[in-house]
């Protein structure tokens, strides 16, 4: 089974700004959510986890598993260039992401839909038919990219469809 997490709350997310690579770690609400991860998950035993770069990503691994997470920088989240950090009601966006004719550094959707599911075809090759529990660690737009792997991506291109809540998760089979 792979289990998918999105990090807890950080400041950030609290404020209502976008957080992309200069994100922040995990708040004290944060940290209660990846708590309430453990508690949820307690009876998992998990063969691998994985997780993005980022430490509220990292934290949230650790915390909800007690175990050091691998860091792969494929499930590093959508990088938002110039928009990092601003409020998200004053960012001009194109549909889910920031618009990259007005923010330098921007990551091309596609790059990074192709980056998220060239893991997970590793994963699928590597562990698709055994019996193996993990977990990977991520963000809004890892887990929808994630859901997206699974699911397809929608008709209307957004995989954010498939995103879970600040410490939530969600179930995935490759069977």
């Amino acid at each position: 089974m792979i289990y998918v997490i999105r990090h807890g709350q950080t400041d950030l997310n609290k404020e209502g700004r976008l957080q992309g690579r200069l994100g922040l770690p995990l708040n004290e609400h944060g940290i209660k959510q990846a708590e309430r991860l453990r508690d949820k998950l307690e009876n998992i035993k998990f063969d691998y986890v994985y997780s993005s770069p980022q430490e509220r990503a990292i934290q949230t691994a650790e915390t909800a598993t007690g175990i050091k997470a691998i860091i792969d920088t494929r499930l590093d989240v959508f990088d938002l260039g110039e928009a990092d950090r601003l409020k998200k009601g004053e960012v001009k966006m194109v549909g889910g992401v920031p618009d990259s004719s007005v923010y330098k550094g921007v990551e091309e959707i596609n790059s990074y839909i192709n980056r998220v599911f060239k893991f997970m075809h590793e994963l699928e090759v590597e562990y698709g038919v055994k019996e193996v529990n993990i977990l990977l660690s991520g963000h809004r737009c890892t887990t929808g990219c994630i859901g997206a792997y699974f699911e397809g991506i929608p008709e209307d291109g957004n995989i954010l469809k498939y995103s879970s809540d600040n410490g939530e998760y969600k179930v995935y089979n490759f069977i």
